[in-house]
């Protein structure tokens, strides 16, 4: 078959499982009057948590990015590469890290008590705001010190020699790349934010505390008032739609022009200066790092403690992560054009509830939807991590196709062939890359079965919840250290396969 018509069938399928299920929820709604009290106060929660958020991740991220910018030290890379971690750690394994640092019985809590003072509480607005800011402040750094290291060194130079004060500097220079980076970087982990799930699920700690998805949840899976689900669905769709389109405008910051990337030693940042970033850099690992160090540290013991239903469930975390997986590379690879990379652009417009939602509406007149919870996971993940692997497979197979279009029409190599020779081998690194990354995301989702699934086809996030919720710490910690070693496990063997032996 022709790669047009692959692309063709790929591209009318993602559409045709991103509206129907949209579809399927507009049909559903009668109405604002389907909605309760909750609901409105769900949806300012919603608004007020993602808005805090966002403001705290970024503000906590520019003096971050500005100490990683002007330092150079052992294990600079580590760190930075570090920040992309929190982006493939399953949620639940994120929540038990922060639950052991913050929660009742805390690191934090026992200093606190120890120095006499008033204890803190994980759950409610601050809990959630907590949670969003340890998975987003890596990716506003990342985003900020972008903007940083890509300030030519030409004008750090003309600046030193025109004997700028590093106030001075702040105003020339930092300040208006700030202007230009912060807030699209607010308005990206705003998005991020209103699609919140797992972290309200299990942190937001009451009526007071719940957002519109985690309402959706609730009206599906405990009230069945399908009408009600499908008016907040259309809500939490108007208010991604509107965020995202906000999200791509605000990116467009203006740049400081090209330079001839030369490194110029920053002069401005001694004495006082070199121990505040020092301590920036310090709280901001510790910030990650000891979450993710108690949950090793309490999931060892936990271990012994996993019955027979754990490891079932893990095997079918395997199970949705690997389907998932095909299913989404099956799609990428024909959608690896700028005009595919539009149509998959739907998976983060659209919410992983939403889209479940519109699922269950469709299948429930056909089949108990329940005995489909995991093929509807792994489909719903394939068409979230879509534009993730577009992104990652695009630049790269545009290339090929324009290097080799002479040779391949010489040849006269088609469809297999094509396939089999040129395009698969040359994509083999970011193949791995998006593989791993699909695989991972995959792993640690908390949504879509969250509403179909049941004992019988819970996945290993779901059966971390359910040990939280029945207070078997332990167990549940040991429990998400195996999510975190076959999320990481299933990242790493994927991009490593990509890797190895790769011609390109």
């Amino acid at each position: 078959m022709a790669p047009r018509a692959l692309a063709i069938i790929a591209g009318a399928l993602v559409i045709g499982l991103t509206l129907g299920p949209v579809t399927a929820v507009i049909l559903r709604a009668e109405g604002w009057s389907a909605l309760r009290p909750g609901d409105w106060q769900a949806l300012r929660f919603t608004l007020v948590q993602a808005t805090l958020s966002a403001f705290f991740s970024v503000l906590f991220a520019i003096p971050v990015a500005r100490a990683l910018a002007r330092r150079q030290f052992r294990g600079r890379g580590a760190l930075v590469a570090l920040l992309g971690a929190p982006f493939i750690l399953p949620v639940i394994v994120a929540v038990l890290g922060l639950l052991a640092v913050f929660g009742t019985s805390g690191l934090a809590n026992r200093a606190l008590s120890a120095l006499g003072l008033p204890e803190l509480t994980i759950y409610g607005l601050h809990g959630v705001v907590i949670a969003h800011v340890f998975f987003n402040l890596p990716l506003a750094t990342r985003l900020i010190l972008q903007g940083w290291l890509a300030i030519p060194g030409e004008r750090l130079r003309l600046a030193a020699s025109l004997g700028l004060s590093p106030r001075a500097m702040w105003q020339v220079l930092e300040a208006p790349m700030l202007r230009s980076i912060a807030p699209g970087a607010f308005a990206v982990i705003f998005v991020i934010c209103l699609s919140s799930f797992a972290i309200a699920l299990t942190l937001g700690g009451g009526p007071r505390a719940t957002t519109v998805e985690l309402a959706i949840y609730q009206a599906v899976r405990f009230d069945f008032d399908l009408a009600r689900a499908a008016v907040l669905s259309l809500i939490q769709l108007g208010l991604a739609l509107v965020a995202g389109l906000a999200a791509l405008r605000l990116s467009r910051g203006e740049g400081f022009g090209i330079g001839l990337d030369r490194v110029v030693p920053r002069w401005d940042s001694g004495g006082a200066a070199r121990g505040l970033d020092a301590v920036w850099i310090a709280l901001a690992a510790l910030f990650l790092l000891v979450p993710l160090a108690t949950v090793v540290w309490r999931g060892v013991p936990g271990l012994v403690l996993l019955g027979p239903e754990v490891w079932q469930a893990a095997g079918h975390s395997m199970l949705v992560a690997l389907g998932s997986t095909a299913l989404c590379l099956i799609w990428a690879l024909p959608l690896a054009t700028r005009t595919g990379e539009v149509i998959g652009l739907a998976g983060i417009a659209l919410s992983p509830l939403v889209l479940g939602t519109g699922l269950f509406l469709i299948l429930r007149p056909v089949v108990n939807p329940v005995d489909l919870a995991l093929p509807v996971t792994a489909l719903v993940n394939a068409l979230v991590s879509l534009p993730f692997a577009l992104r990652i497979l695009r630049p790269e197979a545009e290339t090929i196709r324009r290097d080799y279009a002479r040779l391949r029409a010489a040849l006269g190599l088609t469809g297999w062939a094509w396939l089999r020779h040129v395009l698969l081998p040359r994509l083999r690194r970011p193949l791995g890359f998006a593989a791993g990354l699909t695989a991972a995301l995959s792993m640690g989702d908390l949504g879509v079965i969250a509403l179909f699934a049941d004992p019988d086809n819970a996945t290993l996030p779901l059966k971390v919840y359910g040990l939280m919720g029945a207070y078997r710490m332990e167990a549940a910690a040991g429990a998400a250290l195996l999510l975190l070693t076959l999320s990481l496990g299933l990242f790493w063997g994927f991009d490593r396969g990509g890797r190895v032996g790769a011609r390109a």
